[in-house]
């Protein structure tokens, strides 16, 4: 199979961003032409994980491609057919949401509104304290539509957060070719 082009988006999970961004490293070394995507909150919020332009600059090193991080940048990204598949990794329950109900004010949503105007497969890794709670609807609704995938999930600490859901990152790239093959990967929830 050839490699694909992958769009690869990071909303701010900041707890989670390392583990996605080692995720991007190995779809790189895999031959992945991957373009890299940030929403605003994870290219410009320093946190207790690291700061903000650490994560600009590593996966722009990994990638050598600068970040898009503007929503007026991330437009054509379905126009121009830039990507094969469009990951979100992490996507935290705002990105969901925002998904979910079409709002496209940062550049992951626009990102994401772009590919899926041309009908092109886009895949959702979860990290939201609120998977089984507020975002649970949203959850629902996204695994209805059309194109979008989901890397499995389950819940990360049932007893401090049992609302908490997170995908487990190190299957984005089988999840990547299934959801290519507009399959989705089972079991959704592990």
């Amino acid at each position: 199979m050839k490699k694909l082009a992958v769009g690869y988006a990071l909303s701010a999970s900041f707890c989670t961003l390392s583990k996605s961004i080692a995720q991007l490293k190995k779809l790189v070394e895999m031959g992945y032409d991957v373009i890299p995507i940030m929403s605003t909150n994870a290219s410009t919020k320093d946190t207790r994980f690291g700061t903000a332009q650490t994560f600009v600059t590593e996966v722009e090193n990994l990638t050598n491609k600068k970040v898009i991080r503007t929503i007026e940048d991330a437009e054509p990204v379905g126009p121009k057919k830039m990507c094969d598949v469009l990951v979100v990794a992490p996507c935290t329950g705002n990105t969901l949401g925002k998904i979910a109900n079409a709002i496209t004010d940062t550049p992951v949503t626009m990102a994401v509104k772009s590919h899926l105007r041309i009908q092109r497969p886009v895949l959702l890794a979860i990290a939201t304290n609120d998977g089984l709670g507020a975002s649970a609807m949203n959850i629902g609704k996204l695994l209805n539509t059309k194109n979008v995938y989901f890397v499995p999930m389950s819940q990360d600490d049932c007893v401090k957060k049992p609302n908490s859901l997170v995908s487990d990152f190190t299957l984005i790239p089988e999840c990547i070719t299934l959801a290519y093959e507009n399959k989705q990967y089972q079991p959704v929830f592990i």
